[in-house]
């Protein structure tokens, strides 16, 4: 859908966006603007045709270990760095002050509904630099080159460009998840540096100047910066196997790759690897909410615009009543996603000076992480049948959301390792959930101890039986969902979902609100007409 802004069609980001500075909406509009405007969907449909081509060797035979991309990914890639979308929130100024998680995170939601797979480099260095923290002169010497808001594609020593993007390699084909039983190798070569030796299963953006790699050392488990190119422009032992050909995210590379005594510096403390790439994680994962959320407001975006403006039976098939049951019931799901995945946001800002959020931080990231991107997959094919047949063709948008879509429940933790997240705050510092749910029970006022009691209810079972996580996970989703629409006054809206998402009804499609609620006053507060 082209000729609107996504962020001034948005009421509900933009309310939420009111707080800001006056300075950033103006940036917000031109994002808005740019995200739907032709040439920015055109971009979008060529870096997801034209995919990305490895180049193992070169018309010599020598190592080349390149992926060659369309212009299109670069200029994507030009646009996101250039709006900072992978630096802010480590930047100077007083303008995002107290903000830059928040402010980020709206920029973000925006770029999400034109193309998210040029965003995992994007979030990849802005999360890189986090764990780069754990080594302050690892920092100073790498972050001012990631800060410059340029984007560099050139194979070049990091030194010699003008600006860089970094990656993570974790998974290896016998761990996937279990780290711990990584095999590859990092031995001592003198003068603090380590030969790494061994392979990555995911090596996602494989372009990026240096990633971030877990490694056995002698002292176990530990985190590695391992550049591309080495300061004096030789190939620093990686070794590009072939591309992954994924369901989506298509116009990012990810490869499989190994290590051929790669030269690395570690990151942290030895042994502590886990615990030293455990902030990036963290940041991706509000990432993998936030771009989740983006496609589903995206995707129903489309579906509400094509149900004005289809004629059926003699009428708008926006004014059939089913019709309007189904895409106000999505849209009270994707106003959920927005403001808790946003609500996150601010506790990232205020997790330093306030232990509320500090807690709503460590409890909540796995929380919505998990919800977020679980329902994206089903509201977009839930969009996808409200266009029919033209919902299904890859000349639309909305097959794309829909390809896009499961892999931000995947990546950074699937489904299970959240919710056993969830359940490891609860086993060692349930006294975190008492700062949250105090927070809920005052957000959703009367009847909030209600749904704070059937939380505690759930905890109690998740304490004593594992396979209860996801129960509990789920359940606190919701309730915080509906705490924070409550709170921004979205007072319809919010009654709509609790009523609907907390009540106890098993739902398993789209369309089951009742006439109590105003489903077409429900469609235009959040989609209004242009």
């Amino acid at each position: 859908m082209t000729g609107i802004n996504a962020y001034l069609c948005d009421p509900l980001l933009m309310q939420i966006a009111a707080r800001f500075p006056k300075a950033l909406h103006s940036d917000l509009e031109q994002a808005g603007r740019f995200v739907t405007s032709a040439e920015a969907q055109d971009l979008a449909r060529l870096a997801n045709t034209e995919l990305p081509k490895l180049r193992t060797h070169d018309r010599q035979g020598r190592r080349l270990d390149q992926v060659e991309y369309h212009p299109a990914y670069h200029a994507l890639m030009r646009r996101s760095i250039g709006q900072g979308l992978h630096s802010s929130v480590w930047e100077d100024g007083q303008t995002e002050a107290g903000r830059r998680h928040q402010t980020r995170a709206a920029r973000f939601f925006l770029a999400a509904q034109l193309e998210c797979g040029h965003l995992c480099p994007i979030t990849m260095t802005n999360a890189s630099l986090a764990a780069l923290m754990a080594s302050p002169n690892l920092y100073r010497e790498w972050a001012p080159l990631v800060l410059t808001r340029k984007y560099d594609p050139s194979q070049k020593p990091p030194a010699k460009k003008a600006g860089l993007t970094l990656g993570m390699g974790m998974t290896e084909k016998q761990g996937g998840t279990d780290v711990r039983a990584n095999t590859t190798r990092a031995e001592r070569a003198g003068n603090g540096f380590y030969r790494i030796t061994g392979h990555k299963w995911f090596l996602s953006a494989p372009m990026s100047d240096a990633f971030l790699v877990l490694a056995q050392a002698a002292e176990g488990s530990s985190c590695f910066l391992v550049p591309r190119i080495l300061p004096d422009g030789t190939a620093n032992g990686f070794r590009f196997q072939r591309l992954k050909d994924k369901l989506g995210n298509r116009s990012n590379a990810s490869s499989e790759v190994e290590f051929e005594d790669a030269l690395g510096q570690m990151v942290g403390q030895p042994g502590e690897g886990v615990k030293t790439i455990i902030d990036m994680v963290t940041l991706t994962r509000l990432d993998c909410a936030i771009a989740s959320a983006g496609l589903m407001r995206a995707g129903l975006a489309e579906a509400v615009h094509h149900a004005r403006h289809r004629q059926v039976f003699g009428a708008p098939l926006l004014d059939q009543p089913l019709m309007q049951r189904v895409l106000a019931d999505m849209a009270l799901d994707v106003a959920g996603a927005t403001a808790l995945s946003l609500r996150l946001a601010r506790a990232f800002d205020m997790a330093a000076s306030d232990r509320g959020e500090a807690a709503f931080a460590r409890v909540m990231t796995p929380v919505v992480k998990y919800w977020v991107a679980k329902i994206a997959p089903s509201l977009l094919y839930e969009a996808m049948e409200c266009l029919g047949g033209n919902g299904y063709i890859e000349e639309g948008n909305l097959a794309r959301y829909y390809r896009e879509a499961p892999v931000n429940a995947i990546w950074e933790g699937s489904g299970n390792v959240m919710a056993l997240d969830v359940r490891r705050v609860l086993v060692r510092a349930p006294k975190l959930f008492d700062e949250v749910l105090a927070w809920i029970s005052n957000q959703l006022g009367r009847g909030g101890q209600g749904t704070v009691d059937v939380l505690r209810a759930a905890m109690n079972v998740a304490e004593s039986d594992e396979g209860a996580a996801r129960i509990l996970t789920e359940q606190l989703a919701l309730a915080a969902a509906g705490a924070e629409l409550r709170q921004l006054g979205a007072d319809d809206i919010a009654d709509a979902f609790i009523e609907t998402r907390l009540a106890g009804q098993w739902r398993t499609t789209y369309g089951m609100i009742d006439a109590r609620h105003n489903a077409k006053a429900i469609i235009n507060s959040l989609y209004p007409a242009p």
